[in-house]
């Protein structure tokens, strides 16, 4: 099998409606689609992907009221979240009703669901009559795919088909969050900024520490995002061993001690939105050089930076 890539969602909508799965592009990253509603279908997903069942998947819909389809006891305190950003990348972790298969949820009694920001994912949507579990579309732990190249590099083989909608416009995961004993909760750093969603609340935001297995919402594993190489986080008092064969991937400024072909810098202009949408490119783009360690900058701690401090910390994890 080699995957076709183009823009039919007709073609799409007939694999999926078939029971298989195909990439689809999202403001986020592309995600690997199947029918939620179909444990086949979404165990296909995992088998795609190599991904462990106890992770759980992000359900697809499109719109707010769908939402009500597949969730039981919105949250009030979202309902402002949701008008002001969705379609967008913002997940919301829910009580699910038994119409979500258990395989999605990995066993929990909460499903993570959203609506994406992208004109082809919302136009499959809106031609399914059923959700679609769409984590992202690449081997089980490795760095996101955000173009559908990326995605034919690595699944190519593996799937009939790639929608291709162009480069994600955010390059990050969406932001999940949830309520825990009446308090909001982000279980996972992402796309949507969470002073954002602190000012639309008017409260202060708990976030989850990762977990090493059982994760209560997808994406939250100590170790992900990670490209082939080993990596390792610049500090205050890093030494950097200039006889090693090494890359450095920055924010903003080169690294006078590394060779300037080794190097690649998130956003010459400090913009932490260039910097998320270009990350997952930068990991990538070290693999396919014969560097043997990659030295990576962390990013100003506040807003989108936030979200790829989360995703450069996990990518230089330990196994």
């Amino acid at each position: 099998m080699i995957a076709e890539t183009g823009r039919n969602i007709y073609e799409a909508k007939n694999l999926l409606e078939r029971g298989e799965v195909v990439a689809i592009p999202t403001e986020t990253v592309y995600g690997l689609a199947g029918n939620a509603l179909n444990p086949e279908a979404v165990s296909k997903i995992f088998a795609v992907k190599n991904r462990p069942t106890f992770d759980p998947l992000i359900i697809h819909v499109s719109g707010i009221t769908e939402i009500e389809k597949y969730t039981q006891n919105f949250p009030e305190k979202f309902s402002q979240l949701a008008q002001k950003y969705m379609p967008g990348p913002l997940t919301f972790l829910i009580e699910k009703k038994n119409i979500i298969p258990d395989i999605v949820t990995s066993g929990l009694g909460k499903v993570a669901i959203r609506i994406p920001d992208h004109i082809l994912a919302l136009e499959l949507l809106k031609n399914l009559d059923f959700p679609l579990a769409a984590p992202s579309a690449n081997p089980f732990g490795y760095v996101s795919p955000t173009s559908a190249r990326h995605v034919f590099d690595q699944l190519g083989e593996k799937i009939p088909y790639i929608l291709d909608g162009g480069s994600c416009k955010i390059g990050l995961e969406s932001t999940i969050i949830g309520l825990e004993n009446g308090a909001t909760v982000v279980y996972r750093k992402g796309g949507l900024e969470i002073e954002k969603i602190e000012d639309i609340l008017q409260e202060k935001i708990i976030l989850k520490e990762h977990s090493s297995s059982n994760p209560q919402a997808p994406g939250m594993l100590e170790k992900h995002y990670s490209p082939d190489k080993k990596i390792e986080i610049l500090s205050a008092d890093t030494e950097i061993n200039q006889t090693e064969n090494i890359g450095f991937l920055g924010f903003e400024k080169l690294k006078s001690e590394i060779n300037i072909n080794n190097q690649f810098i998130l956003s010459k202009n400090g913009d932490l939105q260039e910097a998320a949408r270009n990350l997952f490119e930068g990991l990538r783009w070290f693999d396919k050089t014969t560097l043997e360690k990659i030295y990576v900058e962390l990013v100003p701690e506040h807003g989108l930076g936030l979200a790829i401090n989360d995703r450069l910390r996990r990518a230089a994890a330990k196994s």
